[in-house]
């Protein structure tokens, strides 16, 4: 494999199954899992809310740290129940008392800055210590993961710690502080290594799909949380339309091909380098994925509350940026999973970005309709172009 390759050969590579053997301990995610990952319904929505009740420049990037810091949070509990199970005894309970500090961190998230900052940091701390601790205690047995957790976990709590003393602040020393803390925590595993971790891929991959649809699904909370009309009328129903179709083609995106060839990618991968690349194509880059589907959700809840009007510079930059922004970061994990690229989403994400300032002069609804309309024509064109390829893909393993 050589260079960043614009031509669908490596994909076609991995349309086959892969030769290395199935991890024994590979699963499908469990009902306490996905019981879990409902909080973080609430998270997400509670971020969409923090973002429409400020939506300016501050606001936006108060919101974004807030979404990279509640990532994080999931990203630990996502690597952890990869690597053991919690579903027995007294791990399941400190599972679900992580599940209710982080339901209480979520409440505080809409005053999370301001009257609420030291109830949403302590609720966060709690959170991160008895990920720490579980992780801990149940990986006694498993010398190399245990010594991973030892010498991460007190770079986690001094992470967490600093989220607490930045709520003894407020404005832009809480801003600081709490960005010095997430930017800890995204360098700790890069720094650490990633080598003496373990990952289940099947399961991996799935739990990450699974909190892109949560994502996805605030969006579509989103659309029926925008409608302020007391009467459906006609362009409050269209603008629905093309919001689903916005939200659906963000779904067929990922889930068409893109989940597929990646889930492939890490099972195939050797254990050292699969390791590397959860870390950085699941842990790292979905980050810019559901920051980019919840700013999606902002311009669609900011349009259907008037979709005659003009969108407001940060609703605007929400809804087109944000679709590109997904986009760039479906092209950074294409790179970093199968070193190739996909000029047809580069050129999609470039017209998304020069969509900007047309959402600023033209009504809402139109600019749905645009983001729409370039969503559909950049999937019609892969269905068409790469109709065999996408068959021979899709048909392996079903």
């Amino acid at each position: 494999m050589s260079g960043a390759s614009t031509e669908p050969e490596t994909d076609q590579e991995l349309s086959a199954e892969p030769q290395g053997e199935r991890e024994e301990d590979d699963q499908a995610v469990t009902p306490l899992e996905l019981f879990f990952d409902l909080v973080f319904v609430l998270a997400i929505t509670q971020v969409t809310s923090l973002l429409a009740a400020d939506p300016t420049a501050h606001g936006l990037v108060r919101g974004v740290l807030m979404l990279a810091l509640l990532w994080w949070g999931w990203v630990g509990y996502a690597w952890l129940t990869n690597t053991v199970n919690v579903d027995e005894g007294v791990v399941r309970l400190a599972y679900l008392a992580a599940m209710a500090a982080m339901l209480v961190a979520s409440l505080a998230v809409p005053t999370a800055y301001t009257n609420d900052a030291m109830v949403f940091a302590v609720a966060y701390f709690v959170f991160r210590g008895l990920h720490v601790v579980i992780y801990e205690r149940s990986t006694r047995d498993r010398p190399d993961v245990n010594r991973a957790i030892r010498q991460l976990g007190p770079l986690m709590l001094l992470s967490a710690a600093l989220i607490v003393v930045g709520a003894l602040f407020d404005g832009a020393a809480q801003i600081a502080i709490w960005a010095v803390a997430i930017a800890l925590d995204y360098a700790s595993p890069a720094i650490r290594g990633a080598d003496d971790w373990s990952v289940s891929p099947e399961h991996f991959a799935e739990r990450h799909g699974l909190i892109v649809i949560i994502a996805l699904g605030e969006s579509i909370v989103a659309i029926g949380a925008g409608v302020t009309s007391p009467e459906l009328d006609a362009q409050t129903i269209a603008a629905a339309v093309l919001g689903i179709a916005a939200v659906g083609a963000l779904w067929w995106l990922y889930f068409d091909i893109v989940a597929i060839v990646a889930g492939r990618r890490l099972k195939a991968a050797p254990p050292l380098e699969r390791n590397r690349l959860a870390r950085d194509s699941y842990s790292y880059l979905h980050l810019p994925m559901i920051v980019g589907i919840v700013l999606l959700a902002l311009g669609l809840k900011k349009t259907l509350g008037h979709p005659d009007e003009t969108l407001k510079a940060v609703p605007a930059v929400a809804l087109c940026g944000g679709v590109a922004l997904y986009l760039l970061a479906h092209i950074a994990f294409r790179l970093r999973n199968v070193r190739s690229w996909a000029p047809r989403r580069v050129v999609a994400m470039l017209v998304m970005c020069a969509l900007v300032p047309v959402a600023l002069t033209v009504p809402a609804l139109a600019s749905v309709a645009c983001v729409a309309g370039v969503l559909v024509v950049l999937i019609t064109y892969e269905v068409v172009r790469f109709r065999e390829l996408r068959a021979s893909i899709r048909a392996v393993g079903d």
